[in-house]
């Protein structure tokens, strides 16, 4: 079979920079789509961590004046990943997270930021590197959003384009006086374009001129059809509805095995599930939860957000309380969610545990140790915590929504979908769906068969990226075969 070449587009990677599910797909995808042969190289902004990641990486250009300041792309790689550098610190050395600043509010130059990822990516598809032309070009998200853009408007021959969306909330939307500050040219800015109610739109701009475009779930592609799911964007997706497609993420599952796992108490599969116990005792004493096997631990990872239904998830704490579960929650987001659940960890000690901020060793310790990982998100377009849960054994309770619906068999639907129960979901998205759902994990959890039933099912259950990266793989080539007709 030919050699695919593909360059993806991202502005985050795992393991060297995330502030969410986007770096591990990105992280992932290339390694397991070696199988299917694909060459996948991926250009990441010169952040400080890709720097220091990247000590021997190799100068392949050089520019004096780059988006405002001096500029290099550089060449190199960090475990499996092949890795393009744009270097630009007058746009990427800056600490802490990639977006937005210490405050919590976004950089003001981000829109010029991402334009210069897009650019550059842009010319390596119209063969900047000659040692790697691409085939395809793969855009993630909105920060890569205007390299289809780019190569629509180069004009002569381009490679294929691909565009997948991973959140639809976020569009990077800004002035169209910086349209020229971008590089495009003014008849660029149009409905056929990349205007958006009078704003240039990345996203917009990607969906508008990419050969074909992805999203991360099935259901989810069919969610932003619609005009609330879509969130402005809902009637382009319609249009362009016969090249879109919902492709589901995996996981990595040599990072994400209990049975290798360092971070966790012990090591345990599907073969010694009754190791799990010591994981939960070690979750309880890490949190501070009253030790008891008998009590059902909910687990929850998360942004502390709208999105992801975590204020639904306050509401029902008279429901954990009143049926004998406890909580352990990890994640930050809303300072008005943070308070409220620091409030309910002080007034209910030894049943409500919470954790503000992101610990990748704590992360690992609650798939392993919890009972059940609550979901209960409002949309998701794909979601990973639900997969690593099946991994190790934590049943999932989740809203029937996007890639959550996807990937999870409700105990009730396990007859007519012919596929065993792997775990609850719940629609409409309220807190008494919320409540009902935890009631029935409750119900289900004290009946020992049943529950190892569900977690049994739920680790045998592939979450790897083995049949998801061979989709894309069969994206790309039909894309190519298309160009090349």
């Amino acid at each position: 079979m030919t050699l695919t070449r593909v360059l993806a587009v991202t502005s985050e990677i795992y393991p060297i920079i995330k502030t969410g599910g986007l770096a591990d797909v990105a992280g992932a995808l290339p390694a397991a789509l070696k199988a299917h042969d694909v060459a996948m190289r991926t250009l990441v902004p010169g952040y400080p961590a890709v720097m220091r990641a990247l000590p021997k990486a190799e100068e392949i250009r050089r520019w004096p004046d780059y988006f405002g300041g001096p500029a290099r792309l550089l060449a190199g790689t960090h475990d499996e990943l092949e890795l393009f550098v744009l270097d630009a610190p007058h746009l990427y050395e800056r600490p802490g997270n990639p977006y937005v600043t210490a405050a919590g509010t976004d950089w003001p130059d981000n829109g010029v930021r991402f334009a210069a990822l897009s650019r550059v990516a842009a010319d390596i598809g119209l063969g900047l590197v000659p040692s790697f032309v691409p085939d395809v070009v793969h855009a993630h998200d909105w920060q890569a959003g205007l390299l289809p853009a780019y190569l629509h408007y180069s004009g002569g021959s381009r490679p294929g384009t691909v565009m997948t969306i991973h959140n639809m909330a976020y569009q990077g939307r800004f002035a169209y006086e910086m349209l020229a500050s971008f590089g495009l040219p003014p008849e660029s800015f149009s409905v056929h374009g990349v205007e958006y109610f009078g704003w240039i739109s990345f996203l917009k701009a990607g969906l508008q001129f990419a050969d074909r475009i992805t999203t991360v779930s099935p259901t989810y592609a069919r969610e932003i059809q619609g005009d609330e799911g879509g969130m402005g964007l809902g009637g382009l997706l319609r249009e362009r509805s016969g090249v879109l497609s919902g492709i589901l993420n995996g996981i990595d599952i040599g990072v994400w095995n209990p049975e290798t796992d360092a971070h966790i108490a012990y090591r345990f599969g599907a073969r010694d599930l009754q190791s799990r116990a010591a994981n939960k005792a070690a979750l309880q004493k890490q949190f501070n939860l009253a030790p008891s096997t008998n009590a059902l631990l909910l687990g929850v990872i998360s942004r502390l957000s709208w999105q992801k239904g975590l204020d639904l998830l306050l509401e029902t704490i008279p429901t954990i309380l009143r049926e004998g579960m406890q909580l352990a929650l990890l994640g930050s987001g809303d300072a008005d969610l943070q308070d409220r659940y620091q409030a309910a960890a002080r007034a209910y000690p030894g049943r409500i545990a919470v954790v503000i901020g992101y610990d990748e060793i704590l992360a690992h310790l609650i798939q392993a140790g919890s009972d059940a990982l609550v979901v209960p998100s409002r949309f998701e377009p794909c979601g990973l915590t639900q997969l690593c849960a099946l991994r190790y054994g934590a049943v999932p309770v989740v809203s029937r929504v996007g890639g959550l619906a996807d990937t999870v068999v409700d105990i009730g639907e396990a007859d007519s979908s012919r596929h065993d129960a792997t775990g609850f979901k719940f629609g409409p998205v309220t807190s008494e769906g919320l409540a009902g759902a935890l009631r029935k994990a409750n119900l289900a959890f004290h009946d020992h068969l049943t529950w190892r039933r569900l977690q049994l099912s739920g680790m045998t259950t592939d979450v790897s990226w083995r049949n998801r990266a061979g989709d894309y793989a069969a994206l790309y080539r039909t894309i190519v075969a298309a160009r090349r007709s």
